[in-house]
């Protein structure tokens, strides 16, 4: 059993219940919405742990919807379904980040599969999130002179080397170093590369 959240996103009252139904039969918490614009306005906290969304709606598409959510600070892995065996949108889904996409009507057991799937997805999203935001946070704290001196270790440039890039000396270079080092938690150019690279951060 799980206290996973799920959002249900469909104009179809009768599939959005049954899938509701579906999946607080197996522990899940679920919340239905009844078109893309009400989801919408729940707001960028997105609160929840996989998203269920139609591909044809009234109104604003699972399409449109997948765009916007791509302008939240972090949106939930989505998985698309449609009646229209509709592939071209579907593969367009996929590109904008849903993870799958199932045909309606769908198999109970497929699709709690998928739903398993989702949720491991967004407990890997949310610690690449996480990451990503203290190394933001810890950016933020560098001088803009300690960011041109990061840049220049992370190019594998030697001290000597930077000095002459900066005009400044090389004592000035390894108490910039040192402080770089200091601020961003590590103690080597490999480990402050590394904690770039696994934060998703390309500085």
């Amino acid at each position: 059993m799980t206290d996973k959240h799920l959002a249900v996103v469909d104009d179809d009252a009768a599939v959005r219940q049954a899938l509701i139904w579906l999946l607080e039969g197996q522990g899940y918490e679920a919340s239905g919405f009844d078109s893309a614009e009400e989801f919408l306005a729940t707001g960028p906290s997105c609160p929840f742990n996989g998203l269920i969304v139609d591909l044809r709606m009234s109104g604003m598409s699972g399409i449109v919807l997948l765009e916007k959510l791509a302008e939240w600070p972090y949106c939930p892995p989505a998985m698309m379904l449609t009646a229209h065996g509709d592939v071209p949108h579907a593969v367009a889904a996929i590109k904008l980040g849903a993870i799958d996409f199932m045909e309606k009507p769908f198999d109970d057991e497929r699709l709690l599969e998928r739903v398993a799937r989702l949720v491991r997805q967004d407990e890997e999203g949310r610690a690449r999130h996480a990451r990503s935001r203290r190394i933001e946070d810890l950016l933020g704290s560098l001088t803009e002179r300690e960011r041109e001196v990061m840049h220049l270790i992370l190019a594998g440039k030697l001290n000597k080397q930077i000095a002459e890039e900066l005009s400044i000396s090389m004592k000035t270079v390894e108490v910039h170093r040192s402080r770089v080092f200091e601020k961003m938690g590590v103690k080597s150019a490999v480990e402050l590369a590394g904690a770039l690279a696994n934060a998703g951060n390309p500085f």
